[in-house]
């Protein structure tokens, strides 16, 4: 039986070594997260904007919302992942695929 403080490489030599992530790539997208949520308030509270514009700002701000929180927090940027990103994907196809079928569908 090996001690507690023996050093993992000599007991298994062909183990990687891998650091801990810490909690400044999180705290980053936290705050990064809070920056764009205040910038959606500010857009709506701000009301000197077209409609389409603001919808469309909404919009992006929070494709980028997603964007880091499945890049940070559900640590989609990690290996072993393939399966959950190509079923995500897959399922925004379809989402958008609904979406110009029901705007089709009530404009025409």
């Amino acid at each position: 039986m090996s001690s507690p403080t023996q050093d993992t490489t000599t007991q298994y030599p062909n183990a990687k070594r891998t650091r801990p992530e810490g909690a400044k790539k999180h705290i980053i997208a936290y705050v990064f997260s809070l920056i764009l949520t205040f910038i959606s308030f500010a857009i709506v509270m701000a009301g000197e904007l077209t409609n389409s514009f603001v919808y469309t700002l909404l919009v992006v701000l929070a494709i980028l919302q997603v964007f880091i929180q499945m890049t940070f927090w559900m640590h989609m940027k990690d290996r072993g992942h393939t399966f959950a990103i190509i079923a995500i994907l897959t399922g925004c196809l379809f989402v958008i695929t609904f979406i110009i079928m029901a705007v089709f569908w009530t404009w025409w």
